[in-house]
């Protein structure tokens, strides 16, 4: 008696249809998962600008981490390694340093609450920017004079191992605090242009305190091992 063999069934247009409607991938077209939409998945993502200012941060950390390693490391082992004390306005540029950090925190909510609509209580949105701005500007004003305090004492670059590790320290810091400043403005002139994004605020603030919170890291450093 003969058996009929049925060839495998195919997938008709109904079942096709049902196939795409149902697929987790978009019907192969797009990586969208099962019942999400590619919307829905951009909401979940970082902000470029939060990305970006922790890898930088990671950065700063590492390339810092490695400065106190070979100053630890250079200090253990030399014969002409000199103490001096820190220039005095060392620690009055701290006192300006936090104090900055505390107006870029009342800028941040005074921008919030404008960009949300609140204009009647956040005008002048900007002034407690340049408030920071200022302060900034007055921090490496300080520094400036904390160099000149030790030319005057004879203490340049390469006079001891010790003045070196000062400068390169300091000089570093005020550097990345330049970049603050430099990114402080871009997010007032952005403001002031009405397409400041949240995130590029948020990023900025975050970078402002990164850079106090390792200057007293650096102060104490400085203040120990020099």
């Amino acid at each position: 008696m003969a058996t009929t063999i049925h060839p495998p069934a195919t997938p008709g247009i109904d079942d096709r249809s049902r196939l795409k409607a149902t697929s987790g991938n978009g019907g192969g077209r797009c990586l969208v998962p099962e019942g999400g939409t590619l919307r829905g998945v951009r909401d979940y993502a970082p902000p470029p600008s939060s990305t970006a200012i922790w890898v930088f941060v990671g950065a700063v950390c590492m390339t810092f981490a490695a400065l106190t390693s070979a100053l630890v490391v250079r200090k253990g082992g030399a014969l002409d390694w000199q103490h001096f004390t820190l220039p005095s306005i060392l620690y009055l540029n701290t006192v300006v340093l936090l104090a900055s950090s505390v107006t870029i925190e009342i800028a941040r909510r005074r921008v919030a609450t404008f960009m949300t609509g609140g204009r009647e209580a956040a005008s002048h949105p900007a002034r407690w920017l340049y408030i920071t701005l200022i302060l900034g500007l007055v921090f490496l004003a300080g520094q400036y004079v904390a160099w000149r305090q030790l030319y005057a004492q004879g203490l340049y670059l390469a006079t001891f191992p010790s003045s070196s590790f000062f400068y390169v320290f300091t000089a570093a810091h005020a550097l990345h605090l330049f970049g603050g400043l430099v990114g402080m403005a871009r997010v007032i002139r952005k403001l002031k242009l009405h397409v400041l994004r949240r995130s590029t605020l948020d990023a900025t603030v975050r970078y402002w305190h990164f850079m106090d919170v390792l200057w007293i890291y650096l102060l104490i450093l400085l203040w120990a091992k020099l």
